[in-house]
């Protein structure tokens, strides 16, 4: 087992992984820029290294500075959370030629699968049902020749993009010139590549993803699915799981796939592959070779700890149990709580004057918030996570309405009220919702005013 490991992020996720290391007794090194410096997480580690100023191109996206404080701090892994260089494979092959683990899959395999093109491939030789779809674009004509083959409406996608960006859809061929265009500029600026592909665009699916672990020696399991389709802007902003559109055989039939073709893959460490669900069938979209934010939900039905598997899997640990070892219990759901107008959703930095997070059985929340702290606005404006777990859906919702309620944070605005609204929706609450339902919830709540 690792003695010392260093955390190369920040937030609650950077507590998160210090929290996972004390409990197995390992070390921890918190690296963080001039305006984290009194962060939760540099407090509590063994060690900080502050690596640059507070911009994140020079600091948490810095892999020399990161690889610097490794090597002087004697750590002998690090560890990457979610975000930044999570799944940047030039920054593991970094870690790897200095001698340090990176606590996550190989580098082939996070530039197999961080490729939405590649990984498409690889997705349906291993056996996953995927949309249609073409290979790069190279221009608008060849836009409209594979729009044409696949039938409209389509969405262009960056093949190297991420959390939302870099993605356009075309209802018609009116549509198209511009679709590619916008694509292919966010992806430029954006991302590493400006490469575009094309897929079928479904019009009113759910966002349903599988949580894999897999050890070093061709072991697999699945931890069940989480259903994310509660999301504005491609940006997920509710999860739970299990998924109330799936019944247990859906649920068993999807998981042998994903877990048989992990085991084709050869993939290792945790993974989370995120499908798109619509009429009872599934389509993959991409592969997240990362910690997703939203594992805490997948930790309270299952209790595994998700960050400690990876450390342990990193470093050559078998799984030490089967698929028919995993047992799901109750519902659980979580909130992501950002420092936003929940209104217009305008990033809301600043001191926080008064915090008080909720409590009792069933409850968790993940931040590195305290009275006093302030939120710099520099970063993500993602606060704190709020998970409920209990037996049932209903009663994971009177819980989930009982600790907003409690939830405190003065100061600053938050989306906080924003989350008390949509699960008071009826539709929210029958489990009827798609991708879209939020926004056209928001919309519906604009048209009012």
């Amino acid at each position: 087992m690792f003695e010392k490991v260093l955390i190369a992020n920040r937030g609650e996720v950077a507590l998160r992984i210090h929290r996972a290391c004390r409990e197995m007794g390992i070390r921890t090194v918190a690296v963080h820029s001039e305006a984290d410096a009194n962060a939760m997480h540099v407090r509590l580690a063994d060690e900080a290294v502050c690596i640059g100023p507070a911009r994140s191109a020079d600091s948490y996206l810095n892999k020399p500075a990161i690889i610097s404080a490794a090597v002087i701090t004697g750590a002998d892994a690090i560890h990457p959370g979610f975000g930044f260089l999570s799944e940047n494979a030039d920054f593991a092959e970094m870690v790897e030629k200095h001698g340090i683990t990176f606590i996550g899959p190989t580098v082939d395999q996070m530039r197999l699968m961080g490729d939405k093109i590649t990984a498409r491939k690889a997705a349906k030789e291993a056996g996953l049902p995927i949309t249609e779809g073409s290979p790069a674009l190279e221009s608008v004509e060849d836009a409209k020749s594979w729009a044409e083959k696949i039938g409209y409406p389509i969405i262009i996608k960056a093949k190297d993009g991420g959390g939302g960006k870099g993605m356009k859809i075309a209802y018609s061929d009116g549509d198209i010139e511009e679709a590619f265009t916008m694509a292919k500029a966010e992806a430029k600026a954006s991302f590493p590549s400006d490469v575009v592909y094309m897929e079928k665009y479904l019009q009113h699916p759910r966002h349903i993803e599988m949580q894999v672990l897999a050890d070093k020696y061709g072991n697999v399991v699945h931890l069940g699915e989480r259903d994310c389709s509660i999301q504005r802007n491609n940006q997920k902003v509710i999860e739970e799981c299990p998924s109330p559109a799936l019944n247990q055989s859906q649920r068993h039939e999807i998981g042998e796939i994903v877990r048989k073709a992990i085991a084709k893959i050869g993939y290792c460490n945790a993974g989370t592959l995120e499908f798109l669900y619509e009429n009872g069938k599934f389509y993959f979209m991409e592969m997240n070779t990362r910690l997703q934010v939203e594992h805490p939900i997948t930790e309270a039905i299952t209790g595994i700890d998700i960050v400690k598997e990876q450390i342990r899997i990193a470093s050559g640990a078998h799984l030490g149990y089967t698929q028919e070892d995993i047992q799901f219990n109750g519902h659980a759901i979580e909130c992501r709580i950002n420092a936003e107008d929940p209104a217009t959703f305008i990033p809301c930095p600043g001191k926080i004057t008064e915090w008080h997070a909720p409590g009792g059985l069933g409850v968790r929340v993940d931040s590195e918030i305290y009275s006093g702290y302030t939120i710099p606005p520099f970063y993500d404006s993602m606060i704190a996570k709020l998970i409920v777990h209990a037996n049932t859906r209903n009663a994971a919702l009177m819980r989930l309405r009982r600790a907003l309620e409690e939830f405190v944070i003065m100061g600053v605005k938050t989306t906080i009220p924003l989350h008390q609204e949509i699960i008071s929706q009826p539709e929210y609450l029958d489990g009827q919702y798609d991708i879209h339902w939020l926004e056209n919830f928001m919309k519906s709540i604009q048209n009012k005013e």
